[in-house]
């Protein structure tokens, strides 16, 4: 087994690790030595699934291979997150729940750091960048094309051929219609439909979705 550690020690840190013992209950392939984060407050606290090692700085002198598991709601902070990372012996594996379903595995293509939670739905031909984070229930069309850095809330709908930027945010419950783009630095609010191209940044919020202001997380 490998040994594998998440970076981020809140509750979606503990979702990861729940994630990781399920992958493991068909297939055992990670060891979860623990958690890592830059508050120093958490470091040496110990939750359900293990203790908080440290920050960033012990990372990037570890000194036998590991891979990490970036747990972070926040895309923007996602972003920044993995580029602080400066250590050869790192990988960042897709980690994928033994419920997601693919109706063509070798037709969907990924790039490294991806999260997939229960239940998600994937067709064909999709392409997917690094560092996405797909909740609980997310259903991706055909042809469909994500960046990297995204965050995608539980109940989430991409319909076939939509195309997505970087750093975008997709509230609880939010359906994005066929063949439509959004740009990077997106945040489309929960339960919302966009029903045309969000390429701008800013707030989308509604039935249909308008964009609302320039709101961007720091």
């Amino acid at each position: 087994m490998k040994d594998i550690a998440i970076f981020g020690a809140g509750g979606y840190g503990k979702e990861i690790a729940c994630l990781i013992k399920r992958i493991n209950c068909v297939k055992p392939t990670w060891n979860i030595i623990g958690f890592f984060d830059d508050d120093e407050a958490l470091i040496g606290q110990f939750n359900d699934y293990g203790e908080v090692l440290g920050g960033m700085g012990i990372l990037n002198v570890w000194k036998t291979p590991i891979a990490v598991a970036i747990a972070i709601g926040s895309p923007n902070l996602v972003k920044t997150v993995s580029e602080r990372f400066d250590n050869n012996n790192i990988e960042f594996p897709n980690l994928i729940d033994p419920t997601v379903e693919f109706m063509d595995r070798e037709n969907v293509r990924m790039g490294k750091g991806n999260i997939f939670c229960l239940r998600s739905t994937i067709s064909c031909n999709v392409k997917i960048g690094d560092f996405n984070l797909f909740n609980v229930g997310v259903g991706i069309g055909h042809d469909a094309m994500f960046g990297s850095y995204n965050v995608v809330m539980p109940n989430v709908n991409i319909s076939g051929g939509v195309i997505i930027g970087d750093c975008n945010l997709f509230g609880v419950k939010s359906t994005i219609l066929q063949y439509l783009k959004v740009g990077s630095n997106v945040r489309i609010g929960a339960c919302s439909l966009v029903m045309r191209n969000a390429k701008k940044e800013g707030l989308y919020f509604g039935i249909p979705a308008n964009r609302m202001n320039q709101y961007i997380d720091e």
